[in-house]
Formats: C-alpha cells, structure tokens, sequence
C-alpha cells in the first residue's frame, strides 16, 4: 500500500512513519510543510530507507498537492498535519484557522477529485483517515466520558479549528461519497515530542533546575497516551476500520497535572540523584503560574469502540510509558538542544496577549 501522511514530521507523524516503515511493507510519502514543530531529525533512523520519501509542502498548496497525488498515487492518505497548540491559538489563531480548516478543505478536495478518477477497484480500497483531538468535545465533569456520539463543544481556537475539520470530512463523506475515517485521541506523550508540551517542557526544565509551571493549582485532568500505542491504533483504524465512522483512542489513564509532573519528580530523582543548583528534589522546582482563558478541566476517552470493534487496546501504563518517555529525553540532549531553533525557549505562551 502506498500511503501519504500529512504532517508527518511533527510528533504523532513522525511516531506513525517510524511504526510504518519498521513495522509494515508500505510505501510512505512524507508531506510536511516544516513549520517549528516539524523536525526531519525525528525521522532520521528512517530517512534512507527505500520507502520511505518526504516533499516539504503546505497542504494549502493546491497545485502541489495535486501534482504529488498524481505522481505518488496512493491509496490512503493519512491525514495529520495541522497547528496544534492550545497555547499558541491563543496567542495568534489566524495560523491555526489556516492550517487546520483551509488546509484541510483544500486536501479533501484534492484527495476527492483523485479518488473520483480511479478505477472501480482502486476506489473501493482507497481511505482517507483524519486523526483529531478530544479536545473537540470541551470539558466533561467529574464522572463521564467522550464518547464517539458526545456533541462537539470546543473551548479554543485550536479546537474549534479541529472541530470544524471534523466536520469537513464527514461532509465530504455524506455529499461526495469520499470512503473516511475520522479518529480522536486523548494527550499523547513519548520520545521526540516539542517540549512546548507539558511533559517535554518539565523533564528538560527540572535538570536545569528551571521552574516547572503548573497552570492555576495544577487540578486538570487528561487521559494519557503514550504515542507507539496511538500510532499503533492509527493503522488499525486506518486499514480495518468501517468507512464513514468515528474511533476515539484513549491510553485509560486520567492524571492530574500535578499528578504528572510529580511523577515525572519523583523518576528523575532515582534517575538524575546529582541534583542541579543544591535542589533537594526536583518537586522543588513547582511553581504555580496563572491559567490559561478557556482551560478544560477534566478530558477522558472512552476507548471501548475501538477495542471491540479493531481489537486494540493500549500496551504501556502511564507508569511505565512515562519511565520510558524521560529515560529517551536524557540519552538524547542534542536532539532537544537542537529541535529549539530560536523559535521557542520554553517561554510562557497562551496568555492571549499577543492576538
């Protein structure tokens, strides 16, 4: 199978081409316009591998994207690329209506006019799989879950960017027949992942002895995924799930903020004993900051779709995957030393001051 992925060298995109590569016989193109978020470097065990191939392309690119259809001709397209940091639609949402909804537009419509040119045969086995967030669900309250048939309420920029893409690719399914899947996850984490994000930022800012920042008392809770699992899933719903329907990916492990950034403490005081600047431990370095507008208080992914309907459940414990998520950032400093380009210094983002 030849497979196009979108966004395919920022965190969850590069996780997925490295699975695809190593762990399947399918041919793999790379589109990826390299914005601060996408590092080629996330890519490096794979990028002379035979089949594997990258093109650096906006995806708002209509006469590109064209072109790279015609020529790669795939039979799925998996569909990643996007902005998406809360933060960061705060600060500045134009990027994000730009990528995430005309991006996508623009994608679907070219996606479509190839697949309405194939063969019968071709048609049939052609899928387009979007990957979203749960974030397009808003907040839940103390008891609940999202399901696949919980109503869209989304609470930033960011996520009512993803809402309205959602809805673009079920009504590109319903008005032109284009064969879809639609997928939501729950907070990714694992190896090569920006660290604007909450467990990158506290890991390399603790052995520096930098503040680790707890938004408001720290109280939101997220169902945590490690990414090898998500990709993992990604494929499955890619290949076997049923077109026109909606999987949600959740890791079944709802932690606090505080909660995670104590565990991440507590590993690195086993793992780093030398602590930096005369800390005792690395729980010292908490501080408590000003919330974001708009935070989500609680997400949480209920998973048992996908499980009964694609067999797949999540492998590593936040436990475990966690433990190995901090065990990759030490061995690999020139990787984080070198992803931060000047763009972001690990500064404060998504106090909208800057919209």
């Amino acid at each position: 199978m030849k497979i196009i992925v979108t966004g395919g060298a920022g965190f969850i995109g590069s996780a997925l081409i490295r699975f695809l590569i190593e762990e399947t016989e399918n041919e793999i193109l790379n589109i990826d316009k390299l914005t601060y978020a996408g590092n080629l470097e996330s890519l490096e065990i794979v990028k002379n591998n035979q089949r594997y191939t990258f093109e650096q392309v906006d995806i708002c690119q209509t006469e590109k994207l064209k072109a790279i259809f015609e020529r790669f001709k795939p039979d799925a397209i998996m569909h990643l690329a996007a902005e998406s940091h809360v933060d960061r639609s705060i600060d500045g949402p134009s990027d994000f209506i730009q990528s995430n909804i005309v991006g996508t537009y623009n994608l679907l419509e070219v996606a479509r006019h190839y697949w309405q040119a194939l063969n019968e045969s071709n048609k049939k086995s052609f899928r387009f799989h979007h990957i979203s967030t749960d974030e397009v669900f808003g907040a839940l309250g103390k008891q609940g879950l999202f399901t696949e048939e919980t109503c869209y309420d989304p609470s930033s920029p960011y996520s009512a960017s993803k809402a309205a893409s959602d809805h673009l690719v079920r009504a590109w399914h319903r008005t032109y027949r284009l064969p879809v899947v639609i997928s939501n996850c729950s907070n990714n984490y694992g190896p090569y992942q920006f660290p604007e994000k909450l467990i990158p930022l506290v890991i390399l800012n603790a052995i520096e002895a930098k503040p680790l920042p707890i938004y408001g008392k720290g109280e939101q809770i997220r169902d945590w995924l490690y990414v090898e699992d998500h990709v993992k899933a990604l494929y499955k719903i890619m290949s076997e799930g049923e077109l026109g329907e909606t999987y949600n990916v959740g890791g079944h492990n709802e932690k606090t903020n505080l909660e995670v950034v104590k565990e991440i403490c507590a590993i690195l005081d086993e793992l780093r004993p030398n602590h930096p600047n005369g800390i005792k431990c690395y729980e010292e370095l908490i501080t408590y900051v000003a919330d974001r507008p708009g935070h989500d208080m609680r997400y949480a992914i209920d998973a048992s779709k996908i499980k009964q309907d694609l067999n797949w459940l999540p492998e590593e414990t936040f436990e475990t995957g966690i433990r190995r998520t901090i065990e990759w950032y030490l061995k690999n400093p020139m990787w984080c030393q070198r992803v931060q380009d000047g763009s972001y210094q690990r500064d404060r983002l998504g106090l909208g001051e800057n919209g």
